[in-house]
């Protein structure tokens, strides 16, 4: 395997450790639920620690198993589209001398490219974290959604993921690469290895400023992917909801109800705790990636 394929794999999964626990706060906030927190106070102190312990890692076993893989998909999709584009690239950590429409373009397609399992994975990690009877595996999820659905049923939600995904990868490499190279500007030489916390903060704020630019899709796929497929699952994920109020949503519906009853802020609900996630999470992420492919590279 490639030197990109191992660092962005290793990267990707490290990333949803880290963000897991944020990651869980976001689906709920978005959901409009506070499901994950239920009921909490009600519960002995020892039931009440280790729900805290298993929460940092709920749903975490689709998105790190998946993650892994779409961001190796994302990544070498990214760079060797961009080599196409830029034949003169010979180190993919460097690509200060690039055009920046072309690697918005390169992302988009890495984001297009991720399709087949950001759809399944993110479907399976939103309803797995909004679960509080304590089986919100993310194999139980999977064998739910598969009796119902099957495969269709895995790919419900896709259109507005992949659509997701293209504008907010597009995004996310070149608002990394533009401020890298603002921070770089101050060295003499633009092609000089930036600091680690240069990459840390390239990485945060390429997080930060990817969410906020789809935050509004990312919100109404969650509202979608969390619409259960029987009324068994609807009183699961919410319990205490009306059994009547379970009717299948589109993606428009789901767009105009948010904004009868929210306006522009309900389309931004949950953004503050996404964006600190995305910081760290991709702060950690694009470090962690740099330093792999500078290890590989002189290791081949």
């Amino acid at each position: 395997m490639s030197a990109d394929f191992w660092a962005s794999y290793i990267s990707g999964a490290l990333g949803i450790l880290v963000g897991n626990r944020l990651d869980v706060l976001k689906v709920a906030a978005q959901a409009g639920t506070s499901g994950v927190l239920a009921d909490s106070t009600l519960q002995p102190e020892s039931d009440r620690r280790l729900r805290r312990v298993t929460g940092l890692f709920r749903g975490a076993a689709a998105p790190v198993l998946g993650y892994g893989a779409l961001n190796s998909i994302l990544f070498m999709t990214f760079n060797r589209s961009l080599k196409l584009m830029d034949p003169s690239i010979f180190d993919y950590t460097k690509l200060a001398g690039v055009d920046l429409s072309k690697i918005w373009v390169a992302g988009a397609i890495g984001g297009l490219a991720t399709f087949v399992v950001s759809a399944p994975s993110e479907l399976i990690k939103c309803r797995a974290q909004l679960i509080v009877d304590g089986q919100g595996s993310s194999y139980g999820v999977f064998k739910e959604i598969w009796k119902s659905g099957g495969l269709r049923g895995l790919y419900y939600g896709g259109t507005i993921t992949a659509v997701r995904d293209a504008v907010g990868y597009g995004w996310y490499f070149w608002s990394y690469e533009l401020t890298k190279r603002l921070l770089l500007s101050r060295q003499a030489d633009p092609f000089a290895s930036p600091t680690a916390t240069e990459v840390l903060v390239s990485g945060g704020i390429a997080g930060v400023v990817t969410w906020v630019s789809i935050y509004p899709l990312d919100i109404i796929k969650t509202r979608l992917q969390t619409q259960p497929s029987s009324t068994a699952e609807y009183q699961r994920l919410l319990p205490g909801a009306s059994v009547a109020a379970h009717q299948a949503k589109t993606t428009l519906t789901i767009a105009r109800e948010i904004w009868q009853t929210s306006g522009v802020g309900g389309f931004y609900r949950g953004v503050g705790i996404c964006s600190l996630r995305a910081f760290i999470v991709n702060a950690v992420q694009w470090y962690a990636y740099e330093r792999i492919m500078i290890f590989l590279g002189n290791h081949q």
